[in-house]
């Protein structure tokens, strides 16, 4: 019986991972479903890296103010589009591809390096052009000033944790 007990008391905690981030950061934005590890539970966004505008991209601690962490997903268009930048959307620079980094540039609604499909069900943005590939953040995390960064990049989503690519959509507000 107190094995029993034992067992059902450690159950939650192997079930459950990390608590959701407590999301800060004004809409729109596209944050990752699990906090992981960021210090703050401000969650992880997509985000330019630097001060400003800069084309290469990583995932960062979502900042309570916005700004260049703020992202919306363009379903008609199949872009995904900073609003702190508008005319600017992410790219697969080369063409999607395991690895591949991403970068931020001008919009181009007919270019298939911008096209991106996002799975309601599952969370996931996956290129149109390769759909066994998905966004994902990296398995590791880095000091970034008072917040926390990881690397963005395509990885084959049946090798990829579902912690490091199930992204949410946050269109409405906080």
């Amino acid at each position: 019986m107190k094995k029993l007990l034992l067992l059902l008391l450690f159950i939650p905690l192997v079930s459950f991972g990390q608590p959701p981030p407590i999301l800060q950061t004004p809409s729109p934005v596209i944050y990752l479903a699990d906090n992981l590890d960021e210090q703050d539970q401000l969650g992880y966004c997509i985000d330019t890296r630097g001060r400003g505008f800069n084309e290469k991209l990583h995932a960062h601690s979502c900042k309570p103010r916005g700004g260049d962490v703020q992202f919306l997903y363009k379903k008609e268009t199949l872009q995904i589009c900073s609003v702190e930048f508008p005319g600017y959307c992410i790219e697969m620079h080369g063409g999607a591809s395991k690895g591949v980094s991403l970068r931020l540039v001008e919009s181009d609604t007919s270019s298939s390096d911008q096209k991106f499909i996002y799975n309601e069900d599952s969370g996931e943005f996956v290129p149109e052009e390769d759909l066994t590939l998905c966004l994902a953040v990296g398995e590791t995390s880095a000091a970034a000033g008072p917040y926390m960064s990881r690397s963005l990049t395509l990885e084959l989503s049946s090798e990829t944790d579902v912690k490091l690519k199930q992204w949410v959509i946050n269109e409405k507000g906080i």
